[in-house]
């Protein structure tokens, strides 16, 4: 295996088991998973369960063919109220978590000090209500599709395989694993489609992909490379792997995005703000990059809105 295999990383590969209908998507982020959380100080759970999301968003996006946005969205009862992952249709990521630290520093000071976490630590995590929604924001005339789910089992892959079983009626086993230094999942499915093989044989193939799955841990996702990956779990089968597709951190905030954000709020309101603090700084809840209006930029917002100013400023 040389280097380059060794270091593969922010892609997003396909593949297939030949002349069955298995089909699969593995994904792995290093440099764009550490640019996500680089201005924000998430406590090693969050950390986690927010990078297994953002692998899952990758991969979702991955079964689909759309031009567009899929949102995946964790609302809980637990120490983290609100997770969101997004990832478009060439795989731009951003995510972002809400929680209360008070609760997160009490789970971490019990749980195991160790990437792997247990049942009971996800459900302290989300609370043992809560939903996991998948949208899909396409492009193409203003489309948009929801499936929502009520948040199962012991993680995060538990609940998403419901998800694909009652919203797409695909079955579906995946993985996924998440470190201060990358994130990744593994995700196989049984789909529809004509084989030349029969039913029994079929059923036999995606017993074998199940058990393939389960032979992966997160050890082994977060090192090791795809090509290791799928002979440890599918080496009696004939696989085909597809090339790699790049995926990159990126957050869509701008200064027009933004610009738009205060008209909304209204010019009374603006110059509310401004007067009480001198000046009026928006920052992206994504990126955390902060957006600085000045009084002569208020000004030129409300009485040019085709032309908006600003200071866009990093501190």
């Amino acid at each position: 295996m040389n280097e380059q295999t060794k270091r593969a990383g922010d892609e997003v590969r396909r593949f297939i088991v030949e002349n069955r209908p298995v089909r699969g998507h593995w994904v792995r982020l290093d440099a764009a998973w550490r640019e996500l959380c680089a201005h924000s100080d998430y406590p090693q759970p969050v950390r986690e369960l927010l990078g297994q999301a953002v692998a899952a968003s990758v991969l979702l996006a991955a079964t689909l063919k759309f031009r567009g946005t899929l949102t995946l969205q964790l609302q809980g009862d637990g120490a983290i109220s609100l997770l969101v992952a997004q990832c478009t249709h060439d795989f731009r990521l951003r995510a972002v978590a809400r929680f209360d630290e008070e609760r997160v520093d009490a789970i971490s000071a019990t749980s195991s000090a160790t990437s792997k976490r247990d049942a009971q630590t996800f459900r302290q995590l989300v609370g043992t209500t809560g939903r996991v929604a998948v949208t899909v924001e396409a492009d193409e005339r203003s489309m948009r599709y929801q499936g929502v789910v009520p948040l199962r089992g012991g993680s995060l892959a538990d609940s998403l395989e419901a998800y694909f079983a009652s919203s797409e009626q695909l079955p579906t086993r995946l993985i996924l694993a998440a470190d201060d230094e990358r994130g990744a999942g593994f995700l196989v499915q049984k789909v529809p489609g004509a084989s030349k093989a029969d039913e029994s044989e079929l059923e036999e193939t995606w017993k074998d992909a199940q058990r393939g799955i389960e032979k992966l841990s997160a050890a082994d996702l977060l090192e090791r490379p795809v090509e290791e990956l799928l002979e440890r779990g599918f080496a009696e089968h004939d696989m085909r792997l597809f090339r790699g597709t790049p995926v990159q951190f990126e957050c869509r905030c701008n200064q027009g995005r933004v610009s738009g954000l205060l008209r909304a709020l209204g010019a009374e309101e603006v110059r509310e703000i401004l007067q009480e603090q001198g000046a009026v700084t928006v920052t992206c809840e994504f990126c955390h990059r902060p957006y600085r209006f000045e009084a002569v930029d208020v000004e030129a917002l409300f009485s040019d809105p085709d032309h908006p100013r600003g200071s866009p400023s990093i501190h």
